[in-house]
């Protein structure tokens, strides 16, 4: 809180006047600054969203009944699992490619760093939406796809594109390939900050660069990649909505689908962002704690966790301050003489 700092002018006192325990002339007193505007502000913020809250249930043209049943519909609770499901594949091995292309970009060898940017250039230059495109339909540009030696007519297997790669298997390659880009250049930065000493006090322990990486210098920059990591989990959980396109009934299109049926397309879309609002802010929860676990150490004091602040309020409210009586002496505390 700010204040404003004060200093009363002090009577002097008389001749037999005795100062107040723990007080003297010299004491400054603190006046907090007051803010009214800061809540009429907040005010107006409340009135304004308890109207449209208002104005969206009073609606007559949302069909409430409709976004109750289909909220935990069997075909809506598919479609989250399935949205689930390539959100946290596509964010694991993305993860790993991106370690890997990230130690690739920061090598001295040419060819692997060339190679590592490159790729990322490729895939953080194009849309999202036209890489699910080109893998959903990559029978039409390969209708078989075959191994075997090169230039030659010799042939150890062929199959069928669209058996070999269908629409879930597609648009997990597109996120997953996409988001693998993001993610080299997230992890290279948490790298980059950590401090070159660290390096070469492992290499003179005798350390091996892999040892190095992952035990010395990842662990390090995790305080670095965890936020901006969060942040591309939760939009890999959205960006699913994309592989609509090729039909993968994942979320939004099995709410599309339902839709097109009881034309009441405003109503599942409500169910849908209801869905997403909850899965995202069940994914800030490990990010958050997360971010405490790397962070200790850090200058920076730590805000304490959800339950850390509700057992303060409780303990604040079950444990009032003893109040003592008139004339008794405060105990002594440890350490000091009564």
């Amino acid at each position: 809180m700010n204040t404003a700092v004060t200093t009363p002018r002090q009577k002097p006192a008389g001749p037999g006047t005795v100062p107040a325990h723990g007080s003297s002339q010299d004491d400054v007193v603190a006046v907090p600054l007051r803010h009214p505007w800061r809540w009429v502000g907040a005010a107006l913020l409340a009135l304004g969203a308890a109207a449209l809250a208002a104005s969206l249930w009073t609606n007559p043209n949302i069909d409430h009944g409709t976004i109750g049943t289909y909220v935990f519909h069997p075909r809506i609770l598919g479609g989250v699992g399935l949205t689930i499901v390539l959100t946290v594949v596509s964010m694991v091995v993305s993860t790993v490619f991106g370690v890997f292309l990230a130690v690739m970009r920061l090598s001295t060898n040419p060819v692997m760093n060339a190679f590592a940017w490159f790729y990322v250039w490729v895939f953080r230059g194009t849309p999202l939406l036209i890489q699910v495109v080109f893998w959903g339909y990559l029978g039409l540009l390969y209708s078989q796809i075959s191994l075997g030696i090169p230039f030659t007519e010799f042939t150890v297997f062929s199959v069928d594109t669209n058996t070999l790669v269908p629409a879930f298997t597609a648009g997990l390659l597109a996120m997953t390939l996409n988001q693998a880009a993001y993610s080299a250049e997230i992890i290279r930065g948490g790298m980059l900050s950590v401090d070159a000493g660290q390096h070469e006090a492992a290499s003179s322990l005798g350390m091996s660069p892999a040892f190095t990486l992952f035990r010395v210098v990842l662990p390090q920059a995790m305080r670095v990649i965890i936020p901006p990591m969060g942040n591309e989990t939760i939009s890999m959980l959205k960006n699913t909505s994309l592989l609509s396109v090729i039909a993968v009934l994942e979320l939004y299109t099995v709410a599309t689908q339902i839709s097109s049926q009881n034309l009441r397309q405003v109503e599942l879309l409500i169910v849908v962002s209801c869905w997403y609002l909850f899965l995202t802010s069940a994914l800030s929860v490990p990010q958050y704690y997360l971010e405490r676990h790397y962070g200790r150490g850090n200058a920076r004091q730590q805000a304490p966790t959800p339950l850390a602040r509700i057992r303060a309020v409780l303990g604040k409210q079950r444990s009032p301050g003893t109040a003592t009586s008139p004339g008794s002496a405060p105990k002594a505390s440890k350490g000091q003489p009564s």
